[in-house]
C-alpha cells in the first residue's frame, strides 16, 4: 500500500484546459477508447489505482469530511473496486448489439439492430460528500462506455481531489483521461467546452447553471441533485426498526446525503414510542456520545457548518436530543427536533446534515399531502407501515427512489439504477445504466439489393399506391370509439390459447400445467393412481 500522504490542493491552469479537452476529442476521434479490451485494461488499470493508494484516499476522506474509516471502505473505495470488477465482468454482454423487439415481419428483411455507441468526449462533475464514488463511479461508466472522460472532483473535498488526479495519471491513458481541479473559473472554462455530455452531482442551483449553460450547445446532461426528502411513520410502524434505521441514514456521514431523510412524518398515537426508540438507537450507537466517536464524521467546511447551524438557531422547534455544535471541529451533533410547521427552517430547507425534524400528524392522508406540499418531486421517500399504508404513500407521493421500511437502502445497492425526477436530478447511473448513460443505443438497418422490387411501392409516382401499402401495414384499432376494448373473435381465440397468460412465458407454464394434470388425470382413470405421487 502506497503512503498516505496528501499533497496539498492546486488548482489546474486554466488556459491549459481547452488544449487538454482537445487532446481528448483527437483520442476519441482515432478510435482508440473504443475496442472492448482498451477499455477493460483501463479499467483494471484504475482497479489496482485504487487498491495502491487506497491508504491516501482513506487519510484523505479523513481530512476533508472527518469520515470514519469503515464508512470510506464500504461507500467509496470497495464500492467503486466492485464496481470494477462487475462492469469488467460485463461489458462484452453490454456491447453486443440487440436485436429490437416488435418489428414487423416484413421489416425484419432489413436486418434492424440496435449498436452501442459511445457519446463522445464527456465531463463529469463530482460531489464533495462521497468525493470518491460520485466522481469515479460515473467515470467508471464512461471508461466502460469507450468515451474520452475528463473529471473535475469538488475542491469542497481537496485531500480526495488530489488523490484522485494522482489515481487518474498515473494509472490511465493521458490521452483519453484527464482531472481538472479547481473552483469556478475551473469550472467555468470546462463549462464553455463542447461535451457530447455532462454528468454532475451536487446542488440544484448549480445544477441550474450547468443545465443553461449546457442548453447553449443543446449538450445533453445528467443531474444528480438532492432533495427535501420525507419519512413517513405510520401507527402500524414498528417505532424500534423505524428509529434505528432513520437514526443510521442521518448518522452515516453526518448526514450528508443527499437522499437521506430531510424530515420525517410521524403519526401522533406512536410519536412518543418512535421518540423514546431514537433515544435507546442513539445510546447504542455512540454509548460515550457522537463527539468523541471515531465513527461520526465532521461537516466537511466552515460555510456548511454555518449553514446548517442556522437553519437549527432559526427553528422555532424543540430540541428533544442532541443540539451540541462545535465550529472548531466544523461538529454538529445528530439534533432531533420537534417541529409543529411545514414552514419551520429545519423543513423549508434540505439540510445536508445530522438534523432530524419530526413533524406530528394526524394520518396517512395528511403525512401525503404535507409531503406533496413541501416537494413535489424529492430524490428518496422513507415509508414505514403496513404494506396497505406504504403502497398508497408510494403510489401517491412521487420521487427518485424509495426505501420501504428502511432509510435509503435502494441507494445502497450498486446495481440498482440511481437518480432523481423532475427538479431533484434527471438520469440515472450505477450498473449496467452507468455504462447506458454514456452510451448511444443507434438503431440500424441494411437494406439489400434484392429488395428493390419490393420497395418500388414507396417512390412516386404515387397514383394507386396506397391502398398497396395500408394491406400490409394499416393496424386495426381493438377499441371503439368510447375508449372500450372491442372483445371480438380474436380476443376471445387469444384467451383461450393464451389460458390467461400476458406473455408468451406465462402462456407456456399454463400449457405444461394443463399437459400435466391431463397426463394425470388420464393415468388416474385408468389405474387409480397418480403418478406424481408414487
Amino acid at each position: 500500500m502506497a503512503t498516505t500522504k496528501v499533497a496539498p490542493f492546486q488548482a489546474t491552469a486554466v488556459d491549459s484546459i481547452p488544449i487538454t479537452v482537445n487532446t481528448l476529442k483527437t483520442t476519441f476521434r482515432s478510435q482508440r477508447t473504443k475496442p472492448i479490451e482498451y477499455r477493460l485494461t483501463q479499467l483494471r488499470k484504475l482497479y489496482w489505482g485504487i487498491v495502491d493508494n487506497e491508504a491516501a484516499l482513506v487519510e484523505a476522506c479523513k481530512l476533508d469530511l472527518g469520515k470514519p474509516t469503515f464508512e470510506t471502505y464500504i461507500s467509496e473505495i470497495d464500492w467503486l473496486k466492485n464496481d470494477i470488477i462487475f462492469t469488467t465482468g460485463k461489458l462484452a454482454g453490454w456491447m453486443k448489439d440487440e436485436k429490437p423487439e416488435d418489428i414487423p415481419l416484413t421489416n425484419k428483411l432489413l436486418s434492424p439492430r440496435i449498436r452501442k455507441d459511445p457519446l463522445g468526449t464527456v465531463l463529469v462533475i463530482g460531489a464533495y460528500n462521497f468525493p470518491l464514488q460520485l466522481s469515479l463511479g460515473p467515470m467508471i461508466g464512461a471508461i466502460a462506455a469507450g468515451c474520452a472522460c475528463v473529471l473535475k472532483p469538488s475542491e469542497v473535498s481537496p485531500a480526495a481531489a488530489m488523490v484522485m488526479k494522482k489515481v487518474v495519471e498515473e494509472s490511465l491513458d493521458s490521452s483519453a483521461y484527464a482531472v481538472v481541479n479547481g473552483g469556478v473559473p475551473e469550472t467555468t472554462a470546462l463549462l464553455n467546452e463542447k461535451w457530447d455530455k455532462i454528468f454532475y452531482t451536487g446542488s440544484a442551483n448549480v445544477g441550474t447553471i450547468i443545465a443553461k449553460k449546457a442548453a447553449e450547445t443543446l449538450t445533453p446532461v445528467v443531474l444528480e441533485l438532492g432533495g427535501r426528502n420525507p419519512a413517513i411513520v405510520t401507527k402500524h410502524a414498528d417505532p424500534r426498526l423505524a428509529a434505528r434505521r432513520l437514526l443510521w441514514a442521518k448518522s452515516h456521514n453526518a448526514g450528508q446525503v443527499c437522499i437521506s431523510q430531510n424530515y420525517i412524518m410521524v403519526e401522533k398515537d406512536i410519536l412518543p414510542a418512535f421518540i423514546a426508540e431514537l433515544k435507546v438507537a442513539i445510546k447504542e450507537f455512540y454509548p460515550n456520545g457522537t463527539k468523541t466517536s471515531p465513527d461520526f464524521a465532521r461537516i466537511v467546511n466552515n460555510r456548511h457548518f454555518h449553514r446548517i447551524k442556522k437553519m437549527l438557531d432559526e427553528s422555532r422547534g424543540k430540541i428533544l436530543l442532541g443540539g451540541e455544535v462545535d465550529e472548531a471541529e466544523n461538529y454538529i451533533d445528530i439534533t432531533v427536533v420537534q417541529v409543529n410547521d411545514i414552514k419551520d427552517s429545519m423543513i423549508v430547507d434540505e439540510s445536508f446534515g445530522p438534523l432530524m425534524p419530526l413533524l406530528a400528524v394526524d394520518d396517512v392522508e395528511e403525512a401525503i399531502r404535507i409531503a406533496n406540499t413541501v416537494h413535489s418531486t424529492p430524490l428518496g421517500l422513507y415509508p414505514f407501515g403496513t404494506k396497505a399504508e406504504t403502497d398508497k404513500i408510494l403510489n401517491e407521493v412521487i420521487s427518485g427512489g424509495a426505501s420501504v421500511n428502511d432509510g435509503f437502502f435502494h441507494g445502497a445497492i450498486p446495481t440498482l439504477p440511481f437518480g432523481g425526477v423532475g427538479d431533484s436530478g434527471q438520469g440515472a447511473y450505477r450498473g449496467r445504466a452507468s455504462f447506458e448513460t454514456f452510451t448511444h443505443r443507434r438503431s440500424v438497418t441494411k437494406t439489400p439489393g434484392w429488395m428493390e422490387k419490393l420497395l418500388d411501392v414507396r417512390y412516386p409516382p404515387y397514383n394507386g399506391k396506397l391502398a398497396k401499402v395500408r394491406k400490409t401495414s394499416e393496424l386495426k384499432p381493438n377499441f371503439d370509439r368510447s375508449g372500450k376494448q372491442i372483445k371480438g373473435i380474436k380476443y376471445w381465440l387469444g384467451l383461450i390459447f393464451a389460458l390467461g397468460g400476458e406473455s408468451s412465458t406465462g402462456t407456456f407454464v399454463r400449457w405444461a400445467f394443463t399437459a400435466l394434470l391431463a397426463v394425470g388425470a388420464k393415468k388416474y382413470i385408468e389405474t387409480g393412481n397418480l403418478p406424481f405421487l408414487k
